[in-house]
């Protein structure tokens, strides 16, 4: 929102040229991420294979399907960096995670407050959060995206913009528009802070239970909630004054903290239908949708996105290389950046390179406008 709001005093080429230098540093962070995590995959997988002078008969038995029997675990099963959540984590500083089981060592280290549990009323809670994480529809979560998404599109018909009228009659130029700015603000950080704290205590429960963490779930904490919560934030801002999806700031960003790549794209992918649908629903009420592009870029985009899924999924579940998601988004990122020079280019001389200056916050009527004028010729004339 923040993003959006500084982007419309900016000229088209200012943040356009904003957008291809943030992209190219997204895109070069990204690759350089690609290549570390690879070049980790190739490790573990070299680690991995039996050595030369192994007993026959003490390797994987290959099961039907000519696939070993035990599949063989790769990087997305250790820690990816320095930044690895568990060993931050202030409760389970010195915790080790051994087979996805903590060890009595790391029990030791549990604070007092989560040491009051039995044997069995821990396997019973490690039973509970192992079926609730196994869920393929978390209903719950489900209806907190629903109620935030239906917040959205109710502001935005209040407030109107894009083209589209308020359905309340108001204009940037009344008080009432900075009022549901503000309240926009305050319904989706307050969203934002209710799934915060279920996340905080959902983690203090596993912790309690000894649940057998991945090696890169993020172990929330307050800390945790606002370092991922501002750059978020700052994400968003950055997103929306360069006018680009928020997955492709938002999603190297996440990578670089150390969150899974199949977990970093679903987390944009799932974000990116939120802010884009509660949008695109004022566009259709309006009746401002060109419904030949729409249902032609739906149909590319949909078949996309089952490929992506299905095949592009598939592959990186049966290699263990998780890190061709990362290149895939490193390449998508690179061409973005190539488009944004490439539009700067075209316009600037359509318009005869002229760089024109910052445009009014708000502009009701064609008096407001600014002219078709170069701003130099303005002053010159």
């Amino acid at each position: 929102v923040l993003g959006v709001l500084i982007q419309k005093v900016l000229p088209n080429w200012l943040y356009l040229t904003l957008a291809a230098i943030i992209l190219g540093f997204t895109a070069y962070k990204t690759y350089n991420k690609f290549k570390d995590t690879n070049q980790k995959e190739t490790e573990a997988r070299l680690a991995a294979e039996p050595q030369e002078n192994t007993p026959l008969t003490n390797s994987p038995k290959p099961d039907s399907t000519g696939n070993l029997e035990k599949e063989i675990q790769l990087i997305e099963d250790k820690p990816d960096s320095g930044l690895a959540p568990a060993q931050d984590h202030p409760s389970l500083k010195h915790r080790n995670v051994s087979d996805g089981v903590a060890n009595e060592e790391a029990s030791s280290e549990i604070p007092t407050e989560f040491s009051g549990m039995s044997e069995a009323e821990k396997q019973e809670r490690r039973q509970f959060w192992l079926a609730r994480d196994a869920r393929q529809y978390p209903t719950e979560k489900f209806f907190g995206l629903f109620v935030l998404w239906v917040g959205l599109v109710f502001i935005t018909f209040l407030k109107g913009g894009k083209g589209v009228d308020s359905i309340i009659g108001i204009t940037c130029a009344s008080p009432w528009y900075g009022v549901l700015i503000v309240v926009q603000f305050v319904w989706t950080l307050g969203i934002a802070a209710v799934f915060g704290y279920r996340l905080m205590k959902q983690t203090e429960d596993k912790m309690m239970c000894e649940y057998p963490m991945h090696p890169q779930d993020v172990l929330w904490d307050f800390q945790k909630v606002r370092f991922y919560s501002f750059f978020t934030f700052i994400a968003g801002i950055v997103a929306g004054l360069i006018g680009i999806g928020g997955g492709m700031v938002l999603g190297p960003l996440m990578l670089v903290m150390g969150i899974h790549p199949r977990v970093s794209s679903a987390t944009t992918a799932t974000m990116i239908v939120l802010t884009s649908s509660s949008v695109a629903v004022l566009f259709v009420t309006a009746g401002l949708v060109p419904w030949q592009y729409a249902v032609t870029f739906f149909c590319v985009c949909f078949a996309g996105a089952y490929v992506g899924k299905t095949k592009i999924d598939a592959y990186v579940k049966k290699s263990g290389r998780a890190s061709v998601l990362i290149l895939l988004l490193a390449i998508i990122i690179g061409l973005a950046t190539v488009g944004c020079i490439v539009i700067v280019l075209l316009d600037l001389a359509s318009a005869d390179w002229c760089f024109d200056g910052f445009h009014k916050f708000c502009i009701v009527s064609d008096d407001d406008s600014e002219g078709d004028l170069c701003p130099v010729d303005r002053m010159l004339f």
